[in-house]
């Protein structure tokens, strides 16, 4: 099977997003401060993990299919769906709400292009589900640093991750 234009075109959006998920997480990774620095520390490793693992599938499925992938810097840069990361030193707790935001972008284009994937070739719509399942489960893990008993993830957090984790 060879992808079409729009396949190819989605297929971009979601690996543009997963190596810049994989950039900004260590960019937290080596720039959080702050309660709980090593638990967060360790945590954004494996979503950094997770994040680089999606970016190859993805690149290599397009390959399966004859696209290529586009995973230059400045590519990155210009077309990625997930607001940049601050600069310099980060509290924890404003790390968690900013990485927890992030995953959420990444799983909501993922989302949005899913219909469209799924139509042309259910195979890579099922690796997408998988990618979805993960980052979400670990923006809830992430997510429950900041969170107390019986607290809603919208007062929890950032007004920006309380809409993005509804609309994914």
């Amino acid at each position: 099977m060879h992808a079409s234009d729009k396949l190819a075109a989605n297929l971009q959006k979601v690996l543009v997003d997963l190596i810049d998920l994989h950039l900004q997480g260590k960019q937290a990774h080596w720039n959080i401060l702050g309660t709980n620095f090593r638990d967060l520390h360790l945590q954004l490793d494996e979503i950094v993990d997770a994040a680089r693992e999606f970016a190859d599938d993805t690149a290599e499925r397009m390959r399966a299919l004859y696209a290529v992938p586009d995973g230059r810097s400045a590519t990155v840069a210009a077309s990625s769906h997930l607001d940049a990361f601050p600069e310099g030193e980060v509290a924890t707790t404003d790390a968690i709400d900013l990485v927890t935001l992030r995953l959420y972008q990444a799983t909501g284009t993922m989302r949005d292009v899913h219909d469209e994937v799924d139509d042309e070739d259910p195979t890579t719509a099922d690796l997408l589900h998988g990618f979805i399942e993960r980052l979400e489960q670990l923006a809830w893990m992430v997510s429950a640093e900041n969170r107390a008993p019986r607290t809603p993830l919208a007062a929890a957090t950032s007004p920006a991750t309380a809409e993005a984790s509804a609309h994914s």
